[in-house]
């Protein structure tokens, strides 16, 4: 199996997770952390039904992987996120010195990983995220437009 298609699996992964918060009523955003090729974390965005702001799926999925390493330093693990992270997940990422983030679509309401700045590569920090952005864009961005269609009643 190529990289792109490694890639794409762990999205999948990550779009399966998306689905769970749009089962919930939830934005459809969705997150896996992977570690020698095993899931180790999984998260979903749940900020509507905890009334959290923290909720989103990067930081449940950094929680989950950090619990099952016994760490807080991800440091061979690679995040795999339906949507490009916000400034509080940029900065949970890099605190976490998760070493490579791989999402699918672009946020450009708060994207932080190039969108409206790029926190994940700041040269000021002392660890900088390999990027890999647009891996099942289509999918991604499709499930969130599709989402808020619904919402909206345009469906």
């Amino acid at each position: 199996m190529d990289s792109l298609e490694l890639h794409q699996t762990f999205m999948r992964a990550a779009l399966e997770e998306a689905r769970k918060a749009e089962a919930i009523h939830e934005v459809p955003i969705g997150a896996v952390i992977v570690r020698e090729g095993e899931i180790i974390g999984r998260g979903y965005n749940i900020r509507e039904t905890a009334k959290n702001p923290l909720g989103h799926a990067e930081l449940i999925a950094i929680k989950e992987a950090s619990q099952h390493l016994d760490a807080w330093r991800l440091l061979e693990c690679q995040l795999y996120v339906t949507l490009e992270p916000c400034p509080m997940c940029a900065g949970a990422i890099v605190q976490s010195r998760i070493p490579l983030v791989v999402f699918g679509t672009t946020d450009p309401k708060a994207g932080c990983a190039g969108t409206l700045m790029n926190l994940l590569q700041e040269e000021r920090f002392n660890h900088r995220v390999e990027i890999i952005p647009g891996v099942l864009q289509e999918d991604c961005a499709g499930l969130l437009t599709q989402f808020f269609r619904k919402l909206r009643g345009k469906a």
